[in-house]
C-alpha cells in the first residue's frame, strides 16, 4: 500500500489516515501527561491541546467554550490515541 507523508501525519491512500506526532509534539504532548494535576489543565496546556488537535485533526485552530469540557476531553482523548501510537520515524 502506497503512503504520503505529510507534516507528521501518514495518510494512506485509500483514505484511511495512520497519525503519529512528530518528535517535538510528541515530546510536548508527553509533558503535558505527566502534569500534576489531571482534573484541570493551564491555559498554556489548553493552547497546546487546541494547536495539536487542529494540526493532527487537520481543522482551522479554534478554541473551544469552556463552560462545558466536553470538546476538549474530546480533543484530549484523540491526541492520546495518537501519542500511544509513538513518535512519527525518522525517515519514512
Amino acid at each position: 500500500m502506497q503512503m504520503q507523508q505529510q507534516a507528521g501525519i501518514f495518510k494512506q491512500l485509500n483514505n484511511q489516515e495512520v497519525k503519529n506526532f512528530n518528535h517535538y509534539d510528541y515530546k510536548d504532548w508527553s509533558e503535558f501527561r505527566l502534569g500534576e494535576n489531571r482534573n484541570t489543565i493551564t491555559p498554556k496546556e489548553f493552547q497546546l491541546v487546541c494547536d495539536l488537535h487542529a494540526k493532527y485533526y487537520d481543522h482551522n485552530f479554534y478554541k473551544p467554550c469552556t463552560c462545558s469540557p466536553k470538546t476538549i476531553n474530546k480533543w484530549i482523548k484523540d491526541l492520546n490515541t495518537i501519542w500511544d501510537r509513538g513518535v512519527l520515524a525518522s525517515g519514512n
